[in-house]
This record gives structure tokens, C-alpha cells and sequence, in this order.
């Protein structure tokens, strides 16, 4: 095929493809930064929580924690920013359902200046981790929120201002109840009494002036007839303002009642260059307090902090001396130092030393003008030592070795570690350790020993020449290891099987003399179906011949014990280890096997067969026959499912309880019949033939703990599945499935009407046939249940689809062109 297409309507068609591409192109970018736009603080207020995904919510989040916010942190910020608080909820929800995950960053640095290279120990100890800073967790635990408590009784150093709220209660000969708020001028307007000044007073300055001013209307007062009460309502809110290194500086409003921590608390606390332990609170242009961080965490001192007022400027100045401890510390981390403070206050705010920490020495990396150096800093000058901002003092743990030990392990009766003392020896330390045990193997004990160079060696000596003198006892050195071996670690496991009609059957441990008899008792005794008559025995052979097909691989022998159990006096046989016993079962025992008939029967319960070909047929004649309300069509057996014995024991009696609960509760009865059909098969019959032709092919045999369920007469139809609305039909408002169908609305539009089927009520399964354009229905009876399967549903085509289909087309249409040209 020749394609003919001239110059121009190649560039129409290039420039038409050109043009669907880059739409899109745009189309696609377009979609997809609508998807992907960042979630952030400074977007906070606009954007909606739904619309952003959980991988975004997991940056954000990450972001927060770096910032050192906590939720309620958070929470405030997010108020500061105007968000919709519905919207901050659904944020607080998807962040408490992130998983948890833990991220170790480590950051190793290798000082190779003038080609001098440290070793791994000495560069492992310049390894810069991001510790935890000192003080930091009081803002970042969600558990401490510093909030001011409201409830507290009035504060008697409290001073008043606008907006707050006095509550004056008058009473005894006269009664009156006042709740006057403070104006913007600093008074209160009390009734029939005037205008009173009451800002800048503290409480009890407040009501001695108010009672002076009631004294004039409420003459009594002053006779102590009349009196009054004067307490706080609402409190005013204050504006404060922090600055500096704070994680999140600005203006906030708090209540009246707020401290200096609860100002910090609400902007985060201080940043990383923020300082604990120089914290300003500005009043008037005048330093008021000074607050140090270090004081209320490490001796419940909180001296610097002081109530707030109006206008106050708390300023975080940033730090002049950090420094970071690491190793066999309490509290790792960073730590801010003042000037006149020594390593030893330094370790005291690491918590001190823990129990592995070697104390002789510490390490620092110290900065100076060019490069860093290392110093070692001995115990005794640790009160002199001042730290410099940028130290890193690591401190080491103790060796993991002994400078005198010895161990003994195996045989003895009291094996362990003991110190290495002068002259120590192989039998003294066996003393010491209460002597070698019954059991022990005495031709052969390891010593395990060290060299000079730590590799291992290994001594062997026989502990019976020692003892007798044939052989030098040996001195032990340091880390020297006795291994004295037990004669029964050194041989298998002995143990006998029993097998068969015995209580427990099972492993047991051999001993020897044992006999059959005992080993029975062992296993709990024998059952009432053991024959006793017929014991057989199996026992390994340790000479058989390879070379032979028909080669005797095991000895076995039949034996027959009393009754009782008593000693045979003709059988002197002893058990060997790994026998395995086997009790048969008596030939001619059978225990009985019972079969249950329920529902609408004369005698209905359980029924023990009484010949193995009994039928169906034989149990409804000894049981009465159907009575006049039973329902023929919708008898039905439920059959035993193969499983196991265990299995099938305990849903039973699960079964029997939920019986013995309720007989008539709907619910019960729903979960009895699912746990029936966990444990039965439904087997369809036809009672009708089976009671007109016993002992025909529908007659089945019995079986044990078969169950036949004899219904009453039903008279309606379930209509279920894609019909407008599934519901019982009454029996006699219609005769063919389509009429039923009616009944319950029609098919749904997802009605698949060629696989409709019906479940009768004895338990088979009859669906519709198809032939040409023809459906042959299934023939309704009272009791079934008519089911309408739905269709399968095509999935829809999504966008990224049919971008996909333009682009495939497009790329096509220019593979054309290319072709033509």
C-alpha cells in the first residue's frame, strides 16, 4: 500500500498531533499538581484535609515534629492561622491513625587533615547524632500542657483590669446579687450605688473599697447585720508578646491567670538556638524576671515563674554554651552550660554516671581555631574542668573482661565463675564448686584457655589420674574455662512408645526393668475396647543383613496380659529402649452409634441404630411417622462433614450450649444453623419416595450422628437476590417462578435472569435451563427459595486510560506519517 499525502496536509496533520499532545500534556500536569499540592503551615488555613493524601500528612507531620510542636501545639498554630476547626479535626484524626516509624540518622565525619587519619575506635567518636536537647521534652510531651487552672480560688496578689468580672453577693438583712464587669476606664457601675475604681487593686484591696461604697446604701453593713462576699467571675484575657529564639514567636492571647510557662508552651518553647536558662519577661522596658529552665527541672524550682500582665514581652535569648554528653550517661544529650559551671554540674544534668560507665576517664572532642582535638580529662579535676560551647564529652564503658575469673561448667553442684586465686588448680576449683556429680564422665574434662594473643586453646586431661596422682594436677590461669561432661549428655535420649487402647498414648522415658504393665500404667491404663489378649511389641535390630530382600528389619513379638496387670510369672520379658508397644482393639466391640429426628414427628430425639444396614425408612417407623402438620418436601438430613474427631467434639458441644441458652431468640437460632453447616453436609432426599418404597435407592443407609430435620408445613417462597424488593411470597399468589418474581417488585436492571435457580427445601438445587430463546424455569414448591444472580459489571475507563488510548493513537498516527514520508 502506497500512501500519497503532499507537504501541506503533512503539516496539518503534524501540527494537529502536535497540538493533542500538548493538550495532553497540559491536561495531565494540570490533574496532577492539583493532587499533589504540598501540605504546609503557611497553606494551613486554605486547604482541604480530604482532598490530601496520607503520604503528605506523613511529611507534614514530620515537618511539625521537627519544629519540636506537639498536637496541641499544633492546634494553637493552626487557631493563630484561621483553619476551620472542623478541618483541624480531620487533620488531628489522620495524624493519630499514621503508623509509627522509627528513623535513626547518623552522620559520620572523618578528620583526615594533614593526612593523619583517625582510627575506627577514635572516628566512631566523632560520629555527629542528633541528640535530645535538655529541657526540650517539657514542650514536646503531650502529657504536660501547662495550661492555667480557672477553678483555683482568687490569688490574693491578684490585680484587676478591663474585662474582668466581680461577683458581689449581698445578704442577711438585705439581698442582692451583682456580677459587674470591669470597663475599659478600670470601674464598675454598682446599682443604687454609683461608679467605684477598682483597677489596679488586688482582690482585697477591690473589696474593702466596694464595701465602703455599699456602707453608704446598705446601712446594716457596717452593724454586721448585712454581708458581703466578693469573689472573681471570668477572668480577662491578656495580649503578651515572645520574641527572640522561641519555635514560634508572635502575639498571644492567654488568660490573666497564665505564667511564664504557659506562654512557652504555647509557642513551643525555645528553638535550637533558644536558651533554657536565660529567659526575660519585659515589663514596662524593665527586666522583671529571669527565668531558668534548669532550676524548676532539676530542683522544682520555678522562682522566674511569674504571673503575666498585659503587654509583657517574654524574650528567648539564644544560647552562649552547648555542649553534648553521650555514652554510659543517664540522660544523654545537649546541654547548656553558664560560665561558672563544671564538667561536674554538667554530669549532674546528665543524670550522672550509670552502672557499666568507666569513671576514671572522659573523653572531649573540643573545637579550636582550626581544626578539633581530643582530650582526656581525669577524674580528679572534673570539679575544675569548665566546658566550652561545641564540646563533645563521651564517656566510655567499662571493659567487657575480668581480671580474675575462672569458670567451671558441667557436672558439678555448683558450677559458675570463681576468682582466680594463687596456686588454683583443677581439683581445688572442683572442690570449690562442691564436687563433681554422680553423673559425671571423669576419662575426659576440657579446659578451654586463652593465649597471650586471646586466640583459643584447648587442654584435655582424665580426671581419674589426676585424682589418683598418675597425672599433675594443672594450675589455671586467668579465663580459664573447666568443661566437665555428664554421662547422660553424652548418650541419646532413651524412650519407649505406647500405642493403641490405652488412655495416653503416647512417648514415655525409658528406665530400666521396665515391663508392658508398666508402661501401661504410665499411659493411664488401658481402655474399656483393649485386648488384652493380643500385645505385640516391635524392637529395633542392629545387625540387619542389606544384601537380602526379604531381611528381618524388626523383632516382634505377641504377648497377653491379665486382666489386672499383675506380674506374669512365665513372661520375663523386659522393655528395651525405643520399643514400641501396640494394645489392638477388641474385634467384636462397636460402641453405639446414634442418629437424631427433629421437627414434626411423633417421638422426635435420639436414636440408637440397632443394625448396621438400618435406613431412613426404619427410623421413621420407630419413631412414630410424620405428624399432620409436618412438612414431607422440606425434610432434610444433615450429614457429618469429614473432619477430625477433636473438631468436630467441640463445635458439637458449642452447639448444645447455644441450645440450652435460648430455643426460641431468632439470633440463637441463626448461629446454631451456621455452626450446623460448619460441622454437616445437607443431603437432599425425598421422603415421599423414601416412605412410599422403603429399602428403594432414595432410602440411604444411616450413619453415625446423621440428623433428620422434619419442618412444619411452610406456605411461603423466599424471593431473594437482584429483584426490586426480595421478600417471602405467599404460596398461593402465584405458580411460576416469574410470578413470584412479580410479587417481590421484578427484576432488578442487574438481574441476570438465564442463571436463576431454586433451593428446595430439602436441600436441592434445581436451576433454569436455557434452549434457543426459551427459559425453562425450575418447578416452585412451598418452602424453597427462588435466587436471581446479578451480572457481572464492567469496569469504567479512567482518565489515565484514555490518556493512555490518545497517546498510543497519537504516536500511531505520527508512525503513519513517518511511513508516508
Amino acid at each position: 500500500m502506497v500512501f500519497s499525502i503532499n507537504m501541506t496536509n503533512k503539516r496539518k496533520w503534524i501540527n494537529f498531533c502536535f497540538a493533542v499532545l500538548c493538550f495532553i500534556y497540559t491536561t495531565t500536569n494540570s490533574l496532577y499538581a492539583q493532587t499533589q499540592q504540598p501540605l504546609s503551615l503557611q497553606n494551613i488555613s486554605t486547604i482541604k484535609i480530604d482532598e490530601v493524601n496520607d503520604d503528605q500528612i506523613a511529611e507534614f507531620w514530620t515537618k511539625v515534629q521537627e519544629n519540636g510542636l506537639s498536637i496541641t501545639q499544633l492546634e494553637a498554630e493552626a487557631k493563630r492561622r484561621n483553619m476551620p476547626a472542623e478541618e483541624f479535626v480531620k487533620l488531628k484524626d489522620r495524624i493519630n491513625n499514621l503508623p509509627t516509624k522509627t528513623t535513626e540518622k547518623s552522620n559520620q565525619n572523618t578528620d583526615r587533615t594533614n593526612g593523619n587519619d583517625l582510627s575506627k575506635k577514635e572516628n566512631e567518636t566523632l560520629v555527629a547524632t542528633k541528640s535530645k536537647v535538655f529541657g526540650s521534652e517539657l514542650f514536646n510531651n503531650k502529657n504536660l500542657t501547662f495550661e492555667p487552672n480557672l477553678k483555683i480560688a482568687t490569688p490574693q496578689n491578684y490585680q484587676l483590669g478591663p474585662d474582668d468580672e466581680l461577683i458581689i453577693d449581698i445578704y442577711g438583712y438585705s439581698e442582692e446579687a451583682f456580677k459587674l464587669k470591669v470597663s475599659p476606664d478600670g470601674n464598675i457601675r454598682i446599682p443604687l450605688v454609683g461608679i467605684v475604681q477598682v483597677s489596679g487593686l488586688t482582690i482585697e484591696q477591690a473589696k474593702v473599697r466596694i464595701i465602703a461604697a455599699l456602707s453608704s446604701v446598705y446601712d446594716r453593713i457596717n452593724t454586721g447585720e448585712t454581708k458581703v462576699n466578693i469573689t472573681l467571675g471570668n477572668i480577662r484575657s491578656i495580649k503578651i508578646l515572645i520574641v527572640g529564639e522561641a519555635n514560634l514567636p508572635g502575639t498571644y492571647t492567654l488568660p490573666s491567670l497564665a505564667t511564664v510557662f504557659n506562654a512557652l508552651y504555647v509557642s513551643g518553647g525555645p528553638n535550637n538556638n533558644g536558651s533554657m536558662r536565660n529567659i526575660k519577661v519585659v515589663r514596662n522596658n524593665k527586666v522583671v524576671a529571669i527565668l531558668d529552665i534548669y532550676d524548676f527541672m532539676l530542683k522544682a524550682d520555678a522562682k522566674g515563674n511569674i504571673r503575666l500582665q498585659d503587654q509583657d514581652i517574654i524574650k528567648i535569648s539564644p544560647y552562649e554554651n552547648k555542649v553534648e554528653v553521650r555514652g554510659e550517661v543517664k540522660r544523654e544529650g545537649f546541654f547548656e552550660v553558664t560560665k561558672n559551671e563544671t564538667l561536674k554540674d554538667l554530669l549532674n544534668f546528665a543524670g550522672g554516671f550509670t552502672n557499666d560507665a568507666y569513671k576514671e576517664r572522659i573523653k572531649v572532642i573540643r573545637n579550636t581555631n582550626k581544626e578539633k582535638s581530643v582530650a582526656d580529662i581525669e577524674q580528679g579535676i572534673f570539679s575544675m574542668f569548665a566546658p566550652k560551647s561545641g564540646d563533645i564529652y563521651t564517656v566510655d564503658k567499662l571493659l567487657e573482661r575480668f581480671e580474675n575469673r575462672v569458670q567451671i561448667k558441667g557436672a558439678v553442684f555448683r558450677p559458675g565463675a570463681y576468682a582466680l586465686e594463687n596456686g588454683l588448680t583443677v581439683l581445688k576449683l572442683i572442690n570449690k564448686a562442691e564436687g563433681l556429680k554422680e553423673d559425671a564422665f571423669l576419662t575426659r574434662a576440657i579446659i578451654y584457655r586463652l593465649n597471650n594473643d586471646n586466640s583459643l586453646s584447648m587442654l584435655s586431661l582424665n580426671l581419674e589420674d589426676v585424682k589418683t596422682g598418675k597425672v599433675n594436677d594443672i594450675e589455671l590461669r586467668r579465663e580459664d574455662m573447666i568443661q566437665i561432661a555428664s554421662k547422660l549428655d553424652l548418650k541419646e535420649s532413651y524412650n519407649v512408645t505406647i500405642n493403641g487402647q490405652v488412655i495416653k498414648p503416647g512417648v514415655f522415658p525409658f528406665a530400666q526393668n521396665m515391663k508392658i504393665e508398666d508402661l501401661i500404667i504410665a499411659a493411664g491404663g488401658l481402655k474399656e475396647d483393649a485386648a488384652i489378649n493380643r500385645v505385640e511389641v516391635s524392637r529395633r535390630k542392629f545387625d540387619i543383613d542389606k544384601t537380602k530382600n526379604n531381611s528381618e528389619i524388626a523383632i516382634v513379638k505377641q504377648f497377653e496380659l491379665n486382666k489386672d496387670l499383675k506380674n506374669n510369672a512365665d513372661l520375663s520379658f523386659n522393655l528395651e529402649p525405643f520399643d514400641i508397644v501396640t494394645i489392638f482393639r477388641l474385634p467384636g466391640y462397636e460402641p453405639q452409634k446414634n442418629v437424631i429426628i427433629e421437627g414434626e414427628v411423633l417421638y422426635p430425639g435420639s436414636y440408637s441404630l440397632e443394625k448396621n444396614n438400618e435406613k431412613i425408612s426404619d427410623l421413621f417407623k420407630r419413631c412414630g411417622g410424620i405428624t399432620a402438620i409436618g412438612s414431607k418436601n422440606g425434610t432434610i438430613l444433615l450429614r457429618k462433614k469429614l473432619q477430625s474427631e477433636t473438631e468436630n467434639y467441640i463445635k458439637l458441644n458449642k452447639i448444645k450450649a447455644l441450645k440450652r441458652q435460648s430455643k426460641d431468640t431468632a439470633d440463637i437460632q441463626d448461629k446454631i444453623e451456621e455452626d450446623q453447616n460448619e460441622i454437616f453436609d445437607i443431603v437432599g432426599i425425598d421422603i415421599n419416595e423414601i416412605l412410599k418404597k422403603p429399602g428403594s435407592k432414595a432410602d440411604l443407609l444411616l450413619r453415625d450422628g446423621d440428623i433428620i430435620k422434619v419442618p412444619s408445613e411452610r406456605q411461603t417462597v423466599l424471593v431473594s437476590g437482584e429483584v426490586l424488593y426480595p421478600a417471602r411470597v405467599n404460596v398461593n399468589n402465584a405458580n411460576r417462578l416469574k410470578g413470584f418474581v412479580q410479587n417481590a417488585g421484578g427484576f432488578s436492571s442487574k438481574a441476570l435472569r438465564r442463571k436463576a435457580y431454586v433451593v428446595y427445601a430439602n436441600g436441592t438445587v434445581k436451576a433454569t435451563k436455557n434452549f434457543l430463546f426459551v427459559k425453562f424455569y425450575p418447578k416452585i414448591k412451598p418452602g424453597c427459595e427462588i435466587v436471581i444472580p446479578k451480572k457481572d459489571v464492567k469496569k469504567p475507563v479512567s482518565l489515565v486510560e484514555i490518556t493512555t488510548i490518545a497517546t498510543s493513537l497519537t504516536t500511531l498516527v505520527f508512525l503513519i506519517i513517518t511511513i508516508s514520508r
